[in-house]
């Protein structure tokens, strides 16, 4: 029994040292840090954008929808992000007036005004401030649309087409929800000049127009850089 425990405790003996020198020569590895995604705003992207819109004043009130298309570029230096963006839309976007007209030797007939935006869109210049996948900012620039004006008399009726241009300015956010795709909301006032219907006889003041709008923009380019 004697010789076995001596056995034994030579064998710890020789074995200690070489566990030592062992765990010595052993390299240390840092973990891994977590890579971190950096958003870059430059470059170019199309969407798909659709909201409401209402008339500023007037009674009867035009107000209703519109989707359509948008198409921009964005430059970013440090936080500061420009860029220019059109969109063009389909619109419905009415409001109409009914009465009674008296004809003498006829009586009373129903008649009916009409107005219908049934096409809009913008070119417009941004500037903003990002916070890595959020874009705050502000947007102004030229406004169109295209309005119809139709005039129903008993079975009759006539309609007359005006292309209306002015400006608009407004305010939105945007954010990255994944590497290439953003989403943003945005407010638009639009202020569009008047024009003459039907060969001057009926001439028709400026339309005002409130609209808020959603959007989902593809980025080309990949916006996303990694970072360590």
């Amino acid at each position: 029994m004697k010789k076995v425990l001596l056995a034994s405790a030579c064998l710890f003996a020789l074995a200690a040292p070489a566990s030592a020198a062992d765990l010595a020569a052993r390299p240390y590895t840092k973990a891994p840090v977590a890579m971190a995604s950096v958003y870059n705003w430059t470059g170019f992207y199309l969407g798909i954008v659709g909201g409401g819109a209402w008339e500023d004043s007037n009674s009867p009130r035009m107000q209703g929808g519109f989707v359509g298309g948008t198409a921009g570029y964005n430059w970013q230096t440090s936080n500061v992000v420009f860029g220019v963006e059109a969109d063009g839309a389909w619109a419905d976007v009415s409001a109409s007036a009914a009465g009674t007209v008296f004809v003498p030797g006829i009586g009373g007939i129903p008649a009916s005004v009409s107005s219908k935006t049934d096409a809009m869109g913008t070119v417009r210049g941004r500037i903003g401030w990002a916070v890595n996948n959020v874009l705050l900012y502000g947007t102004g620039g030229y406004a169109w649309i295209d309005n119809k004006v139709t005039a129903t008399l008993g079975p009759l009726s006539v309609s007359d087409s005006k292309f209306h241009s002015g400006w608009t300015v407004g305010a939105g956010v945007e954010a990255f929800i994944a590497p290439q795709w953003s989403v943003k909301g945005e407010y638009l006032y639009r202020s569009l000049g008047g024009e003459t219907y039907f060969s001057g006889a009926v001439p028709s003041g400026s339309l005002n127009f409130h609209t808020v709008q959603v959007g989902v923009n593809y980025h080309f380019g990949g916006p996303v850089v990694a970072k360590y």
